[in-house]
């Protein structure tokens, strides 16, 4: 056998500790398939990244029933929905063919808009991707606002990641019926600007839980720095919710980026997100610490979008339903 140094056998030990890990989309991950991904056991994760954060105040929507806070005792139920502006797509070429939507108004978006607030609904706290807060191309329509006042949820915040003036105002939304407790809006490093996170903290059986959204860059080397930002933000935080469209595959981001150093861990099952007509790869994933427990995981049959929503439901480890506070 040729010499690993120790570095290369901790990272090989951490796999070998990480079993129930290893299943991915279309199969499991074997540690033969190590020999092919140089890059894990060579990557090194930067010791310090500048921290770009503000806190936040999530908008009361005024118009919210109080009947529609999660029940004293229960199972929260979590989707991650990347909505492409409110713009379907059904077929690779439609990127060309209709790409004047992503700059002029039209009539489906609003229709869209509609559907996607009878999909949310049913949710108590929901992370949006490329959603458009009020120019040009919306009718100057904020679509987070639009959605937390047509599906009555009592909180809402939107994050403004790229400013085109009046031609785009591209980002990410939270709509919430937990009341967080804290709210932070993180730009997140990479190469091109104007990828996000939303954090955010809230009460829920006499601990807090930690929830991130995010929306990751398409680029290797952009997302590594991402991802290293994020696990930054959970270090030593032992309820955690990583969520959003992370443009890459479990595989990938478990065992060849900054979070192969942490215990995150996905649903049992995984199943394809994108495209939305027929999917192919999981792009959108929820990870969780061991504290939390997913005990319901799907993908939904929807396809407003380019992507499918991914929807988990969400309690403590240690107890079958979990207590809002």
């Amino acid at each position: 056998m040729p010499h690993l140094n120790r570095s290369t056998l901790d990272k090989l030990r951490l796999i070998a500790r990480k079993p129930s890990l290893r299943p991915v989309l279309s199969g499991r991950l074997h540690l033969s398939s190590i020999r092919d991904q140089s890059n894990l056991l060579n990557w090194k994760i930067p010791r310090t990244l500048e921290t770009v954060r503000s806190t936040v105040q999530a908008v009361s929507n005024p118009n919210a029933a109080l009947g529609m806070v999660p029940k004293t005792d229960t199972i929260l139920r979590f989707l991650s929905f990347n909505i492409q502006v409110g713009i379907t797509t059904t077929a690779y070429r439609q990127y060309l063919t209709k790409g004047w939507k992503h700059i002029l108004p039209h009539v489906e978006r609003q229709q869209n808009l509609d559907k996607i607030a009878e999909v949310v609904a049913d949710y108590d706290l929901v992370a949006l991707q490329e959603v458009e807060l009020g120019s040009l191309r919306s009718g100057y329509i904020n679509q987070v606002e639009y959605l937390a006042d047509k599906a009555v949820f009592p909180y809402w915040y939107a994050q403004l990641n790229r400013d085109l003036g009046p031609f785009a105002q591209h980002g990410n939304g939270l709509l919430s019926r937990i009341k967080p407790s804290e709210l932070e809006d993180h730009k997140l490093p990479g190469r091109v600007p104007g990828r996000g996170a939303i954090s955010m903290r809230f009460n829920y059986s006499g601990v807090t839980v930690l929830v991130i959204l995010l929306h990751l860059s398409l680029g290797v080397r952009s997302r590594h720095q991402q991802l290293a930002y994020v696990r930054n933000l959970i270090e030593g935080e032992k309820h955690v919710v990583l969520i959003g469209d992370m443009n890459s595959h479990l595989q990938s981001l478990l065992f060849n980026s900054p979070l192969e150093s942490t215990d995150l861990r996905p649903a049992e099952d995984v199943l394809p997100t994108y495209p939305s007509w027929n999917p192919a790869v999981a792009l959108d994933h929820v990870l969780v610490t061991p504290a939390l427990k997913i005990s319901r995981f799907e993908v939904l049959d929807c396809s407003v979008s380019d992507h499918r929503p991914v929807a988990v439901s969400l309690s403590l480890s240690d107890s079958p339903k979990g207590r809002l506070q």
